[in-house]
């Protein structure tokens, strides 16, 4: 039998990012549109087998843009949860880290400035996240529309943030901005640490 998506558990209990992201939220988001995502997945999969095995013909356009989507926001998900942690256990960039975001951006605060703006600005729901180009040694702001639009084919994510409505509505209402000050107390960066040096060998 082929192998299928499967929902990551949290690596904390779902009350361990409050103030910032509240037990209800973190409880919705990841047992209902996380575990959508997985289970879109896994529906399109099956669909295409089906297709294969009865030797019929599908739309194959709708089904590999509907599969993108979902396993889009599996895999951005996978990543949102490990790079939070809560208050005060996320560590700080390591000094590679810093160096690199620093050369690029031309500081630490220049880099929050950027990434939040990215983060603010994303036409509808979408993400942010800090990638590494492994070809130019640089890391780079990506600015996701859903969870499958604007990607930089094969860059590592090294962070990301989620600014779906789902993400923060039931705590911040139609405020993202006050989210996205919030997510920068609970960053986990030791994990955006592993992801950097992990990228540069």
């Amino acid at each position: 039998m082929a192998k299928t998506y499967e929902l990551p558990k949290l690596p904390y209990a779902y009350n361990a990012l409050e103030p910032y992201i509240s037990e209800q939220l973190l409880k919705i988001h990841h047992d209902k549109h996380h575990a959508g995502y997985v289970k879109g997945a896994n529906a399109v999969l099956e669909k295409l087998e089906k297709a294969r095995k009865d030797k019929k013909e599908i739309d194959q356009k709708a089904a590999l843009k509907e599969l993108s989507y979902h396993i889009g926001g599996y895999l951005l998900h996978s990543l949102f949860w490990p790079n939070l942690a809560p208050e005060g256990k996320g560590g700080a960039p390591s000094k590679e880290l810093q160096k690199a975001l620093e050369k690029e951006f031309g500081s630490f605060d220049r880099f929050k400035e950027e990434f939040t703006k990215a983060a603010a600005s994303v036409e509808g729901s979408g993400w942010a996240a800090l990638t590494f180009c492994r070809k130019t040694n640089r890391p780079i702001i990506m600015q996701i529309e859903k969870h499958n639009v604007n990607i930089y084919p094969m860059f590592t994510i090294l962070m990301v943030l989620d600014v779906w409505e789902h993400a923060y509505y039931l705590d911040y209402k139609n405020e993202r901005g006050k989210f996205l000050d919030a997510f920068w107390n609970i960053v986990n960066w030791e994990e955006v640490n592993d992801r950097f040096k992990t990228t540069c060998g």
